[in-house]
């Protein structure tokens, strides 16, 4: 099927590859972050469906700029299953969104790549990404 939207019925697909990102147990809120996510004008939730399983999965936040023309583009969470990665489903998903945030009046993406991930560093190198090395977090008590 390639790529879609994600819907509610994804939750289990999603959780999954969230699971190979090093995001354990998010089952239990899974179906309420998809729908908040795709009720939100400014964020596209896709998949890759293969066979009718959720195979990919895509989370761009489309940000609107104040002070410079164009807007800019965040990939929040980016996963193709480790058993079939290298078939270029990352690049088809990439290069969709990369058009997404064009037709958005979008000038970058933005994505942040926690150091060990290497392999997907290179990945994100070939797709025309450059390191931008400063990167700052506040961590809330909000879930203690």
């Amino acid at each position: 099927m390639g790529i879609r939207a994600a819907n509610i019925d994804d939750w289990k697909g999603i959780s999954l590859l969230l699971s190979q990102l090093d995001y354990p147990d998010t089952e239990t809120f899974m179906k309420e972050k998809i729908e908040t996510l795709i009720m939100d004008p400014n964020e596209e939730l896709l998949v890759y469906d293969e066979e009718n399983q959720v195979v990919a999965l895509i989370s761009i936040h489309f940000i609107p700029q104040l002070a410079v023309k164009g807007d800019f583009a965040r990939i929040s969470y980016f996963a193709v299953d480790t058993h079939i990665r290298g078939k270029g489903i990352g690049r088809k998903i990439e290069e969709y969104c990369s058009d997404l945030a064009n037709k958005r009046n979008c000038d970058r993406i933005e994505v942040h790549c926690h150091s060990r991930r290497i392999d997907a560093h290179r990945f994100y190198i070939r797709q025309g990404f450059t390191e931008s090395p400063k990167y700052f977090v506040k961590l809330l008590s909000h879930y203690d």
